[in-house]
């Protein structure tokens, strides 16, 4: 419960960061953070309709399609995220902090990154094409950062159309990027590493590594100078969970000898879920 009560405000202040990244940096100066929200900016900017409520409208849709396909906790702290986000929008004001176009896409850019990565770091996401992203990154080994890179320059070259303001367009994808490369920053579960534990007690260890679904290598080894047979336990797990097995370990074996490495690429049978 209290965990749960942590993530909730981990996703509230993440929806702060995103929500006056958009108003105090992109809007006042028509500049983009792509995605979902991009569409809603565009929207916003050529319609009388205002961009906080084309946020909630266009979210909604992706949101029920993440609710089949990415589970009921992901998506209720993704429509936690989207809500708070549409609500602080209609709070704060659409003020500039910056006059500089350049600087507002690099500032809203890296606030709203961070605001993305603290949500996907609780188990949610901050909506829209973040979720998309979720659901290629479930069953394909891509940076979730990149690949969003990647979808929102639809966006910006719609704007560059639209708009007739390439420089706008421009500075959009600077904000776009550097959003991306922050959340893969924060966001570090696409980076594997392999641990090496050589432990004697092999059935206490497996228990608790077996009790979420990991797949686990046994080997039998031999010390050399010993002699004394041992068992080495093989796992590939990802840079966000690397700190809950350091728990398990040291509460398990406190005497346990453990390599970890850092692993290039996974091929065949790899847990993504």
């Amino acid at each position: 419960m209290l965990k749960e009560i942590r993530n909730c405000i981990a996703i509230l202040i993440g929806a702060a960061c995103i929500a006056s990244g958009f108003n105090l940096f992109l809007v006042p100066h028509h500049l983009l953070s792509g995605g979902v929200s991009g569409l809603a900016m565009l929207t916003g900017y050529f319609s009388p309709l205002s961009i906080n409520t084309m946020y909630l409208a266009y979210n909604a849709p992706v949101l029920i399609a993440g609710w089949f396909l990415l589970g009921r906790r992901f998506v209720g702290l993704s429509m936690l995220s989207v809500i708070a986000v549409t609500g602080l929008m209609a709070l704060i004001p659409e003020k500039p902090l910056a006059s500089d176009t350049l600087l507002s896409a690099v500032f809203g850019g890296v606030l709203v990154g961070i605001g993305s990565g603290l949500s996907f770091r609780v188990g949610g996401s901050s909506g829209g094409f973040d979720i998309i992203g979720s659901i290629v990154t479930r069953y394909r080994d891509f940076p979730i950062g990149n690949i969003l890179v990647g979808m929102n320059g639809l966006v910006i070259l719609a704007m560059g159309y639209l708009e007739g303001n390439w420089n706008l367009a421009l500075a959009s994808m600077v904000s776009i990027y550097l959003a991306g490369k922050v959340l893969d920053f924060i966001h570090i579960n696409h980076l594997k590493v392999t641990l090496f534990i050589i432990t004697d007690k092999t059935d206490e260890l497996l228990e608790r590594l077996l009790c979420r679904p990991r797949g686990v290598t046994l080997i039998k080894t031999q010390g050399a100078f010993s002699h004394k047979e041992k068992d080495m336990l093989m796992t590939v797990t990802t840079r966000y969970e690397l700190t809950e097995l350091k728990d398990i370990i040291k509460s398990t074996d406190p005497s346990a000898f453990v390599n970890i490495v850092e692993t290039v690429g996974v091929m065949g049978s790899f847990r993504r879920r």
